[in-house]
């Protein structure tokens, strides 16, 4: 019995390192997705770099409460699976939160972001976020404006030397 209990703490170790190393991690219940759904939701989180796994809920809580995420044992309850990523903030949240757009049976009840436990609004919010290159691509359109006005501005004032 000793050999399954020393397992069953190698998995609450693994999922509470887990916790801690990913920046974003989201708690979906997936009650009445149908295999080909779960299999369609597995592979766009794969192909963002996101973990999504199923774990028992007793486990989970273990975990989080090694990882000082107490606070998300409340949503710990039903048929579970959690999506941890350890590059991209946005990315579980905006992935999940499209797939239960289209998919209602899918819900998002909590996560964590960046060390803190977020509700599923919060999730959700986060998710209509735009991606980091996104949000690279306006910082770098304000930063070029003022350069662009000036060329513009100087254009204009030689086009009207010219034709004086």
């Amino acid at each position: 019995m000793s050999k399954v209990i020393e397992q069953k703490k190698q998995v609450v170790e693994e999922i509470a390192d887990k916790f801690k190393s990913s920046v974003s991690t989201v708690i979906v219940d997936y009650r009445g997705l149908n295999v080909a759904e779960v299999t369609e939701l597995r592979k766009q989180l794969r192909e963002a770099g996101v973990e999504y796994k199923v774990y028992k809920n007793s486990m989970a809580r273990r975990a989080a409460e090694a990882a000082e995420l107490a606070g998300l044992n409340e949503n710990l309850v039903g048929p579970n699976a959690i999506a941890f990523s350890t590059e991209d903030v946005v990315a579980p949240a905006k992935i999940l939160n499209d797939f239960a757009k289209k998919h209602e049976a899918l819900e998002i009840k909590a996560g964590v972001i960046e060390g803190n436990i977020a509700t599923a609004e919060e999730i959700k919010a986060l998710a209509s976020l735009p991606s980091r290159e996104g949000l690279l691509s306006m910082l770098l359109s304000v930063l070029q404006a003022p350069m662009r006005n000036l060329a513009l501005a100087t254009k204009a004032v030689a086009d009207q030397k010219e034709e004086a």
